[in-house]
């Protein structure tokens, strides 16, 4: 019966989101308490030790925050929120989820739980840079009390679960192996988080009205053409380091419910249909990738 669940769990949270749009978007203050107790769960996984960045993992990285950068100065001249949708697709994390499916298509879990820790960690430093450079206060805020604002409001959801989980394997192991042991739990909570963000999304595009039918529907492209490039990429520069499908889903597979809780924070509200649609995406790629590894099995 779980299994049934877990596999069309992301059909229904969109379908529920889409059909309780107007009573989720009042939900939409839980999404950084989810997040943070859905990231609490999955490092609790893990030990600093385990912790070792490579060459590989500073390539990706490379690739996460200078290709954002230069989508969003490539496609800013021909509309701002185009822009934001593009550059926050490629600048988020990788989902907690991946070494799951990287283990799934037989890469290495342990390379790309790596660098899904890493990456979540590093974009709490990167990612207040970014955003208050391009966000909403951009122009009306100094670029320090901006970047300490959003900074400050980061920090808590992704680098305090990571203290507190490391803290709790050293005063109290049993506590911390029985979260260790409730893996589950963190699905769970996502698809409760991406029931609410569908929802917020659905609400703010449904309150824009006909006019931006156009811009939509090129963010929806833009946003697959992103995460296409992003699993390619992942995979080829991969290859080189005999990690080929740690690559692809470390570079591809994004923690998408963060990227819609800092694209409603701090960038256009409409950015969010980006991430909102790489949702649809990554899963897809995802779900074929695991039905031809079956097959070739």
């Amino acid at each position: 019966m779980r299994k049934y669940i877990e596999k069309y769990l992301l059909p229904i949270a969109m379908v529920l989101g889409i059909a309780f749009h107007t009573q989720l978007s009042v939900l939409s203050p839980s999404i950084p308490y989810l997040l943070a107790m859905m990231l609490f769960i999955t490092y609790s996984r893990v030990r600093w030790s385990d912790i070792r960045p490579t060459k590989f993992h500073y390539i990706l990285l490379s690739i996460q925050y200078v290709g954002s950068a230069l989508i969003y100065l490539a496609l800013r001249p021909f509309n701002e929120t185009l822009a934001q949708a593009a550059m926050i697709c490629m600048l988020t994390a990788t989902a907690t989820s991946a070494p799951v499916v990287a283990g799934m298509l037989g890469g290495s879990i342990a390379v790309t739980a790596a660098y899904a820790i890493i990456s979540n960690l590093t974009v709490a430093l990167i990612a207040p840079l970014f955003l208050s450079l391009v966000g909403k206060s951009s122009e009306s805020i100094p670029l320090a009390a901006s970047f300490w604002h959003i900074f400050r409001s980061v920090i808590p959801i992704l680098i305090l679960p990571f203290l507190v989980a490391l803290l709790l394997r050293k005063t109290a192991p049993q506590i911390h192996k029985k979260i260790q042991s409730a893996q589950i739990v963190s699905f769970y909570l996502w698809a409760v988080a991406l029931t609410i963000v569908i929802g917020n999304i659905t609400y703010y595009v449904r309150m824009q009205g006909d006019d931006h039918y156009r811009l939509e529907i090129i963010i929806g492209v833009v946003s697959l053409i992103i995460c296409l490039l992003q699993f390619y990429f992942g995979r080829k520069i991969g290859r080189r380091f005999g990690q080929t499908v740690a690559g692809g889903q470390g570079l591809g597979q994004k923690n998408t419910v963060l990227a819609i809780w800092l694209t409603q924070t701090y960038l256009n509200p409409l950015a969010t249909l980006g991430p909102g649609m790489y949702v649809l995406w990554q899963n897809l790629v995802n779900s074929w990738q695991i039905w031809r590894e079956k097959r070739r099995n």
